[in-house]
């Protein structure tokens, strides 16, 4: 479907950019502009009815759903924000419709632009009263830093900006929609949660059932939904706004992605991933200390990371105490030639220990088949995971004790938990607050079934399909992991032979690059 426009329409929502733009330093070229909408969401699969078609320099905007989409006589009305003293000085109070984002920056001469995504921010119109609005907020799957905080900014940016009092929070997870109480949030109430590790609302994993949840909305007269959640989580806000849509309701659902793994696609990083990288440098040092102790000290740090191994590879990259670092993305071996074993008894010899970092998805097949252990998976889908990190401790003391017949000193550690729970950092306050602020904006101004994220350090609206439908992962043929394994002097466990052999070819590698999801 190909949608050429020679004007901007008149609605802020429109799926169409204007030619001709408000402001200068925009410079869009005078032709008609052909966008690409997704029309609807889908968790799985990429929509087979959407567009992507372009312009002739190749302008692509990938477009969120609006409630005038599917109830046109909506009525609109100025923002409360006009009014606002926080805003009365700023000088451009209100994005322009014509402002987007980039998804790549980086870019040749002769490219086409690429992909757009619509910015985040207060529109000049909000297409809800501020007295009629009852907005909910839910908190789904596991733990991370940052939680709290995000609610408590969600609360205050609705009370605060639009003049809303009627929020509630749904506690346990989404099945807190059909199975629990609902607790009534103000600013009061939320004001120090942030100073807390986990979330106020509490989480749980599961309990998804689109029906029940869309009849509570229904039935309690909700018509704002904040989601806060994985890329589980976001699958589920979809079917949500899908049934939402279906049933014609004015209901604003918004997304905001959490994941300490930092494996949501398209945005920059995900809320709770700077202060995990931090938090870890604790339990790394810990682990130096204690092997730089002993003689033939041997560390193993294991850190979060079940598809992604992004938590691992910054720590390392911060602490400079480690010697080896084993992620999910970059298969190893232990025995042989250029093997983890190898390289372990070379570095006990020259430095007299060594730490090694791994993800907790990192070796996963060694272990299953060493336990002879089936697939099993908890109330997400996830697989559960067998701790890689107990296990690599003991085949490398018993290959040194037992084979190399080397006395040494195994120090494991698992700091995962300690990580978890722990409160936001001031960088992750910060930009919680930014997450939760543009969340409200765009449910304020009629978007929904969108998340909200940082893209190349701008935020913006995207289209919850976008961010479910593939996983952020760590490329072993990108620039940042060739920076650790040059930090590390480690072994890639890649080399030109098992290349030409077909051993670890080009095929795999980009397997693992472009990993599907396909849990819900």
């Amino acid at each position: 479907m190909e949608l050429s426009v020679s004007f901007f329409a008149a609605r802020p929502h429109s799926c169409v950019l204007p030619v001709v733009p408000a402001r200068p330093d925009l410079k869009l070229r005078r032709r008609p502009l052909t966008l690409r909408r997704r029309s609807a969401i889908r968790a799985q699969v990429s929509d087979p009815s959407r567009c992507r078609e372009t312009d002739d320099d190749g302008f692509v905007l990938e477009d969120v759903p609006h409630l005038t989409n599917f109830i046109p006589d909506l009525p609109s009305y100025p923002n409360p924000l006009h009014k606002s003293q926080a805003y009365a000085i700023v000088k451009q109070t209100f994005v322009s419709p014509e402002d987007v984002v980039a998804e790549e920056i980086v870019v040749q001469k002769d490219s086409p632009r690429g992909v757009h995504f619509r910015r985040a921010g207060p529109r000049e119109k909000v297409y809800f009263k501020s007295e009629e609005v009852r907005a909910c907020v839910v908190t789904c799957g596991g733990l991370c830093p940052g939680i709290n905080t995000v609610i408590r900014e969600i609360v205050c940016g609705l009370n605060y900006m639009y003049g809303v009092d009627d929020i509630l929070g749904i506690e346990g997870g989404y099945r807190g929609f059909y199975s629990k109480n609902t607790l009534q949030l103000t600013p009061k109430v939320v004001n120090d949660i942030h100073k807390r590790g986990g979330t106020f609302l509490r989480t749980s994993r599961g309990g998804h059932d689109t029906q029940k949840i869309v009849d509570n909305i229904q039935d309690r007269g909700i018509n704002q939904v904040y989601i806060i959640g994985g890329d589980g989580t976001q699958k589920g806000a979809a079917l949500i706004y899908q049934e939402v849509e279906k049933r014609g309701l004015q209901v604003a659902v918004a997304g905001i992605p959490k994941t300490i793994d930092n494996d949501i696609a398209v945005i920059d990083k995900s809320f709770g991933f700077d202060t995990a990288v931090e938090e870890a440098q604790r339990a790394i040092n810990a682990a130096h200390v204690e092997v730089e102790s002993v003689e033939n000290g041997v560390g193993v740090v294991k850190l979060m990371g079940r598809y992604s191994g992004f938590i691992a590879m910054f720590a390392t990259l911060a602490s400079r105490d480690v010697d080896c670092c084993l992620i999910p993305e970059s298969p190893f071996y232990l025995e042989g030639k250029g093997g983890l074993f190898e390289f372990v008894e070379q570095r006990l010899k020259e430095n007299g220990h060594v730490v090694i970092v791994l993800a907790e998805g990192a070796g996963q097949e060694y272990v299953a088949q060493s336990m002879h252990t089936v697939n099993e998976r908890d109330a997400s889908g996830n697989r559960l995971l067998l701790d890689v990190g107990l296990w690599l401790s003991q085949q490398i003391k018993d290959h040194f004790t037992k084979v190399q017949k080397m006395a040494i000193n195994m120090k494991y550690i698992d700091p995962t938990y300690m990580i978890r729970a722990i409160p936001s950092n001031a960088s992750d306050n910060i930009y919680c607050t930014l997450l939760a602020q543009s969340a409200v904006h765009g449910a304020m101004a009629g978007y929904t079934g969108f998340t909200v994220g940082p893209v190349n350090s701008r935020h913006a609206y995207i289209p919850i399909s976008r961010v479910t439908e593939t996983q952020n992962i760590v490329k072993l043929t990108d620039r940042m992991w060739a920076r650790l394994l040059a930090s590390t002097n480690q072994p890639s466990f890649l080399n030109s032979d098992e290349v030409m052999l077909g051993k670890v070819d080009r095929a795999i590698i980009e397997q693992i690059n472009n990993r599907k999801i396909t849990s819900i």
